[in-house]
């Protein structure tokens, strides 16, 4: 193989940037798709298309080569991190904070078969899972990719996983016909990083850092995973993409790993002296594959210059490559394989979603529910008059979470997004009928109503990974909190349904519920939730995670501290002690100055936007006119692009505040019409503003009573024409309250 075709098998672009005359041409080794990168420019693409496109990038990179050299086909991985969910109309199991709470080996291992069948289906060859993070401080934003705070048990758990997607090694079917490749990741440290902070530092004894956060990967490397992923984080301040002692030395000496070493999504850039398209630290580090989602022309260049002019050796290109060979022969893409469409299970649409499949995540969601508090409401009476409440009720993008058909999940995704999914609501109102009960959806709770049992469904919005990163545990909104006071007001008995991706303080929610149930992030299939409700399943969940008692956020990894242990979970036969009535005193709620509105692709936490009346959650999805998307300024998708139509508006709404606001911005193209901006009932004209920003790059645009009139707690944007504008920030100042207005 020539210089330029070996480099090309440890460069992994992903499908957003790349055609398949891209892949004829470079011959890449492996693709991949990111979280908000569906088949032809469409990230939420029919499943038709996935094949289609596998089809296509498979074509052409085993379409034979003129100068001779072999032909080696591609690979395409994905993140199906809890079932295929990238994909409209596969199974969503529960995210693995869920699993966790099951504590179930055998079921988790039949979830991998089933996800592995479904991969399949859609033509790709590799997933990014497990995640086997032991999560430390709950504050983390991917606190819900990990089974667990105790290593042994996310050991046990990521094992059973990669037996599931893979097969066992040694035995008949191992990496066969109906399995995929899996991913140990992320080594390691990435559930330990100070205050929770994605992709920052863990801090520490090497051997006791170890301990707990390596401590997953001997058992997955014994269940014979084919690749593990680096991680983001560092260790003692040493980025892990760029840590030989660590990547190489441990994991390959000590630990005897002989896969694949892949990157994950530009972490190679981080690495001081590292660029996203340069980087040869990376691979003499250890790194076999880089993920280099759209720099991959300036990698490719620098990695074919770097082993020509010496700077990095053959010898390590050559075992990264026999590395990337050796995991598609064992995959049998080699040996003769054919077209993702043709294989095994290639195109067969009754197995995406299947009806078995969709029973194995029900099985799961009731095996996952905890119940928290009970009492003696559950298990729901038969011929009971029940109302649910909740937004969420009703909702499959929040109960299914991030990493669900898009990145983040939520945001413009509806029930239409997920083909053949349940509920909660649905799953309630079908259990209530085959009970003899009457079940009455009220998502804001009807005033006047007196069921004999009121179910209120509330929790957490989705996010992904560094957005959903937090700096305590706090729970604010409360929606639910008020229908559950409403309900107790009027004498109705409340069952409370927390839908969250790590334990939260949610001490004023549990003194006004009778029952309380940690519901996680259930999936698609939200009939689980009502098996547990109305007895049709025993409550066996156990909390893989100890439960704050204070709001604070301290990492919490044992009985000091903790409401509920870890392990707690009531069953029906548990005694019915009632629980004291619980501090509601949290100075977090009380100190929060409101002074960040938009920050690190997230709104703050007593902000809201809507667009008229539609709600934009974290400031992404569509309503009335404007379309809000994530896109990448410092990190992914912490910025937002909003698009306006003619005559569209959007507002944030927050504390009331006489402080200036100060937002950064870029315009690419300068308005067609009028743009202003209102706060305060006075409007301001800032076309002239944007248009001088044209092309200028980000910006800075400070608004003060001097031009608005007044602050308040409202910010509306309105354009006349079709507009478009980019922001990454918006924060409050006190002390620029008496500045002139600037743009």
């Amino acid at each position: 193989m020539s210089v330029e075709r070996k480099v090309a098998q440890i460069i992994q672009p992903d499908i957003g940037s790349i055609t398949p005359a891209d892949v004829r041409e470079y011959r890449f080794g492996t693709i991949l798709n990111g979280g908000n990168s569906g088949p032809f420019g469409n990230d939420k693409g029919p499943a038709t298309d996935w094949l289609k496109l596998a089809d296509e990038y498979w074509e052409a990179s085993t379409t034979p080569l003129a100068d001779g050299e072999p032909v080696i086909p591609a690979i395409w991985a994905t993140d199906a991190v809890h079932g295929h969910a990238n994909v409209p109309g596969a199974t969503v199991f529960p995210h693995n904070i869920a699993l966790g709470a099951t504590g179930d080996a055998d079921l988790i291992r039949r979830i991998g078969v089933a996800t592995a069948v479904e991969i399949e289906v859609t033509g790709l060859d590799w997933t990014f899972a497990p995640t086997v993070a032991v999560a430390r401080d709950d504050r983390w934003g991917r606190t819900y990719e990990s089974y667990s705070e105790n290593p042994a048990l996310v050991t046990k758990l990521g094992a059973a996983m990669i037996e599931g997607l893979q097969g066992r090694p040694g035995e008949p079917g191992y990496l066969g016909p109906g399995k995929v490749a899996a991913t140990a990741k992320h080594y390691f440290g990435d559930g330990g990083t100070a205050q929770g902070v994605d992709q920052g530092d863990v801090n520490g004894d090497i051997k006791e850092l170890m301990s707990i956060h390596a401590a997953p990967y001997p058992a997955a490397i014994d269940a014979g995973v084919v690749s593990v992923m680096a991680s983001f984080n560092s260790i003692n301040g040493v980025k892990m993409h760029g840590n030989k002692p660590l990547l190489t030395d441990e994991l390959r000496g000590n630990l005897g790993f002989k896969g694949v070493v892949v990157g994950d999504w530009n972490a190679h850039g981080q690495i001081p002296g590292c660029s996203n398209g340069d980087c040869p630290q990376a691979l003499m580090a250890g790194l076999d594959i880089y993920m280099v989602p759209e720099d991959w022309k300036a990698l490719y260049a620098s990695l074919v210059r770097q082993v020509k002019d010496g700077t990095i050796p053959m010898a390590r290109l050559d075992e990264a490559v026999l590395r990337v060979l050796r995991m598609k022969q064992a995959l049998g893409i080699l040996d003769g394989e054919v077209k993702p469409s043709a294989r095994a299970n290639g195109g067969k649409w009754n197995l995406l979603g299947s009806p078995e499949h969709r029973a194995l995540a029900r099985e799961a969601v009731a095996k996952s529910q905890v119940i928290l508090k009970n009492a003696g409401i559950l298990p729901l009476k038969a011929g009971a008059r029940i109302e649910v409440a909740g937004r969420a009720a009703d909702n499959i993008p929040q109960q299914a979470g991030g990493w669900s058909v898009t990145w983040q999940g939520g945001g413009d995704l509806t029930a239409a997004d997920f083909p053949g999914a349940t509920s909660i609501w649905s799953g309630i109102a079908a259990a209530a009928k085959a009970a003899g009960s009457e079940a009455v959806l009220a998502p804001e709770g009807n005033a006047t109503s007196k069921p004999d049992v009121a179910i209120v469904v509330f929790g957490e919005q989705p996010y992904a990974e560094f957005v959903g990163d937090r700096k305590d545990l706090a729970f604010r909104d409360e929606e639910g909190l008020n229908l559950l006071k409403s309900y107790r007001a009027r004498g109705v008995p409340t069952v409370a349904v927390f839908l969250s991706g790590r334990p939260l303080w949610v001490n004023r929610e549990l003194n006004a519920a009778d029952a309380f149930v940690a519901s996680w992030l259930p999936g698609s299939e939200g009939a689980g939730v009502a098996d547990v409700l109305f007895g049709a399943a025993q409550p066996t969940g156990r909390l893989s995670f100890s439960w704050p008692k204070t709001c604070e956020g301290a990492p919490l990894n044992g009985p000091d501290g903790a409401l509920f242990p870890l392990g707690y979970g009531l069953g029906f036969a548990a005694p019915r002690i009632a629980l004291p009535p619980l501090d509601e005193t949290c100075a977090a709620l009380t100190h929060d100055t409101g002074a960040v509105w938009f920050a690190s692709g997230k709104l703050g936490a007593r902000v809201q936007a809507v667009a008229d009346n539609a709600l934009l959650p974290d400031l992404r999805g569509n309503g009335n006119g404007i379309v809000v998307t994530g896109v990448d300024r410092k990190a992914q998708e912490d910025a937002r692009r909003i698009a306006f139509g003619p005559g569209a508006k959007i507002t944030l709404s927050g504390p009331e505040s006489g402080a200036a606001w100060r937002i950064a911005y870029q315009v690419n193209a300068r308005p067609a019409g009028p743009v202003s901006v209102t706060a305060g009932g006075k409007a301001v004209d800032i076309t002239l503003g944007l248009s001088v920003a044209e092309g200028k790059g980000w910006r800075e645009m400070v608004l003060t009573p001097a031009c608005l009139g007044s602050a308040g707690g409202k910010l509306t944007f309105a354009s006349t024409a079709p507009f478009a504008f980019q922001i990454s920030e918006i924060t409050r100042d006190e002390a620029a309250a008496s500045a002139e207005c600037s743009f």
